[in-house]
């Protein structure tokens, strides 16, 4: 059974609906996030605000220094989250298979609405129109942009969705994505992180294509991943479309008025952060597989 995936992505999702609400900001580089003048970082960044690489997680004061002329707007989460509800509407009106992975994204699953295609090159080809529907509605009912990525499963609908933005639409080919992902770093794959990266590109393993072909001892470096890391690394991706509602993940943070490498105020920090979360779950009723 062949799959149709497509992951909708917005485009800068934040900023633009602060240039949307706000037509003076329009064309210049917003910066959502808190005040240069304050403790804090950046949420988002405009089109224009990532040309002076400005980016998310970023301290706000660096981001001053980078850009500026950059407009900081403080975050607006209700507005966000309507907005959020308003476009996944949208997404719910083409197929109910649906994973939302944040305010801004989601996966679609309508292998269902082609199947009678018959084949998945077929499938693919015929749901390009309904990507475009999509792209059309969000511009003329939310005024906002979206990116798509059309592919056969999550992984590859993911690098699809960011490989032409802003406003982009990308159709991933089975026959196509060999070549596709063979010049792209191996750092596109979901799950590589810096220390994974690091000692992948240590063996010369630089390009996705550099792991399609390696006989190196791919468990030697990444363990019991290597097979899914080669499986990846070839385009295929068995996951599915996860319709829950389960929460993903739960987090606490904490910034410091000034910078500090006193390790009492960070044990204390940490202690105080971590028993937050531990609340969090035990209120939940749920526990974690993974603590970072």
């Amino acid at each position: 059974m062949f799959r149709v995936i497509f992951h909708v992505d917005m485009d800068a999702f934040f900023a633009s609906v602060e240039q949307r609400d706000h037509p003076e900001y329009r064309g210049k580089p917003v910066i959502v996030g808190s005040p240069p003048d304050r403790r804090g970082v950046v949420c988002a960044a405009s089109y224009e605000a990532r040309k002076f690489k400005v980016r998310s997680a970023m301290p706000s004061r660096t981001a001053e220094k980078l850009c500026p002329h950059g407009i900081f707007v403080r975050p607006r989460m209700d507005a966000y989250r309507a907005e959020s509800a308003a476009l996944m509407e949208i997404l719910r009106s083409v197929t109910q298979v649906i994973e939302k992975v944040s305010v801004d994204e989601a996966y679609l699953d309508l292998s269902a609405s082609f199947d009678h295609c018959g084949e998945v090159h077929a499938a693919l080809e015929a749901a390009l129109p309904l990507a475009q529907e999509i792209k059309r509605r969000i511009a003329s009912e939310r005024n906002l942009t979206a990116s798509i990525g059309i592919a056969s499963n999550k992984f590859l609908a993911k690098l699809g969705s960011d490989f032409h933005k802003p406003d982009g639409l990308t159709l991933i080919r089975e026959r196509d994505k060999i070549e596709f992902l063979k010049p792209l770093s191996v750092r596109s794959i979901h799950g590589v992180g810096p220390v994974t990266a690091g000692a992948l590109e240590a063996k010369g393993l630089m390009a996705i294509g550099d792991l399609q072909t390696t006989t190196i001892d791919l468990q030697s470096i990444v363990g019991s991943w290597a097979e899914s890391l080669r499986s990846r690394a070839l385009g295929n991706d068995d996951r599915i479309v996860d319709t829950s509602d389960e929460r993903k993940s739960i987090s606490a943070e904490n910034t410091f008025l000034e910078d500090t490498d006193d390790r009492p105020t960070l044990r204390a920090a940490l202690k105080e952060m971590a028993a937050d979360v531990a609340q969090t779950l035990g209120q939940n009723e749920i526990g974690a597989l993974t603590v970072q």
